[in-house]
Parts: C-alpha cells; structure tokens; sequence
C-alpha cells in the first residue's frame, strides 16, 4: 500500500515558475493529473537534487534534497501519493535493486534519470580536474564509448524492469544539461579542448538515452535547451564547477538548475 509522505516545506520557495498544461496522455490513457497523480520519482544524484541543498536528513547518505525537481513538482500539483527514492551515486542495478518498491499497478507517473555513473561520469571527471588535457580525452573517450558498447542493454534492462512493475505508467526519463559554455568566461580550469569532449560526450549519452526511452514508450525530457546560458563558464551558471569542500555536489545542478533547469521541462510535460 502507497503512502503518502509529507512534502517539504523548503520546497515550496523554489517553486517560482508556473504549471504549463497537461501533456500528452500515457498509452494507457491515464491521466497524470490533480489528486489522480500516484506518482513515484527514481534516479541518480541529478533527479536526487544533489548539489541543491536542503538535504533531508533521513534519506542519508543518497542525499535527496526539498529542491529537487521531483519534491517541486509534487509540492506545486498535490499528488495522491508521492515516493521519492533517488540517489546520489545510482546506477542501473541500483534502481533496480533498491528503488522500484513504491511501483505497482497503481503508479501513473515516474520520472528518473540514471546512466552517467554507469558510464563512470564520477571517474572521468576527476581525471579531466587532476590529470591534465591528455589523459582528460582519453577518459571521455572510454566513457563514450560505454555509452555505444554496455549503456543501451543497462537502459532496456532498467527500463523494462520499471514497465513491468508499474504497467500503467507514464515514465518520463530525464536526460543531463551540457557542462560548459564553450568560449565562456573561465579563464582557469579545464582546458577548452577538455571541456568541448566533455559536452560532445554528455551530447552522445542524452541521445542513446533518448533513443532507448522512445524505443520503451517512455517520454525523453531533453534540459539542455533550458540550461543554456547557464553552464559552468556562463555568466549565470547552474551547475556547480569543481566543489573542493564538499566533492559530491562537483559538476552537480544547482537549486536554481533544478527550479530552472529541471521542474519546467516536467511541468511542461505533465
């Protein structure tokens, strides 16, 4: 049986934009609106609301924070029931194996992004920061091409294990902004080479992400449009760069890329 859990109140100050009208309807013909919304949000860390703050506590060490994308959404519509089990460092096995409970026939509406880690975005980033342009290209490089070699089966496995437990779901899979504005105002840091193989890659795992979620019947929300102009090395970055005192939240949305960035794009669409 679904419970529905309290929504935090630190969430509702974020919520500065509108609701658009309703998208598209499931195949199922359910409608994912009002109180009629069972509504269950999975993922990494970037539908987990890592480098957001506002952590609550009792989600630990997955870091699940009131500013996120899915507690906007769910603060602003009221859903007839709400779990969130996203979480800082995710991959495919782990929503599978520890964050598919609350799905069942019941649930109308998912929404997740998982994929970079599987691809070892944690990795490929603390070499491009400490190890220079060289071996920087050579870590995208094998991150690109998981992406091509191991990334669609780990998609269709976790896709097909969220169908068959929430049959009448629409799922909305979420993809990854670009990292930087090329030819922006960074004057240290990442090299330019560095920084265009980085967004060429996140460019490359958001289409096969896309294609995977087409592929499933799933809904693809696409934020690079709405982070643009808001990439590291803009003048109005959502997205943290390199954190030193807190290295989780490095290369993470903000809260404003999860109020900007992210909840437009779901309240677009649902």
């Amino acid at each position: 049986m679904k419970v529905r859990r309290s929504l935090a109140v630190a969430a509702t100050a974020a919520v500065a934009v509108g609701v658009s009208a309703l998208g598209p309807t499931p195949a199922s013909a359910q409608e994912t609106s009002g109180a009629a919304v069972e509504y269950v949000a999975l993922g990494d860390s970037y539908s987990a609301g890592v480098g957001a703050g506002g952590y609550d506590s009792a989600s630990g060490d997955c870091k699940r924070s009131a500013a996120a994308y899915p507690e906007l959404w769910a603060e602003a519509n009221a859903p007839a029931s709400f779990d969130f089990t996203a979480c800082f460092a995710a991959r495919t096995t782990d929503v599978i194996d520890s964050q598919l409970g609350p799905l069942d026939a019941d649930t109308t509406l998912v929404t997740l992004s998982v994929g970079g880690n599987d691809i070892g975005f944690a990795d490929t980033m603390e070499t491009c920061v400490l190890q220079g342009t060289s071996a920087c290209l050579s870590a995208v490089a094998a991150a690109d091409s998981a992406v091509t070699d191991t990334l669609p089966g780990r998609l269709d496995t976790v896709y097909d294990a969220i169908r068959a437990e929430a049959p009448a779901a629409r799922v909305v899979v979420f993809g990854y902004p670009r990292l930087y504005e090329l030819g922006g105002s960074c004057s240290t840091g990442l090299s330019e080479e560095s920084r265009a193989a980085l967004n060429d890659a996140s460019d490359h795992l958001n289409d096969v992400t896309a294609q995977r979620a087409a592929d499933h019947g799933f809904t693809y929300a696409d934020v690079r449009p709405t982070f643009t102009g808001h990439e590291i090395c803009s003048g109005d970055e959502w997205l943290h760069s390199v954190n030193w005192l807190s290295p989780s939240e490095s290369y993470h949305p903000t809260a404003e890329g999860q109020s900007g960035g992210y909840y437009p794009v779901l309240a677009d669409l649902v």
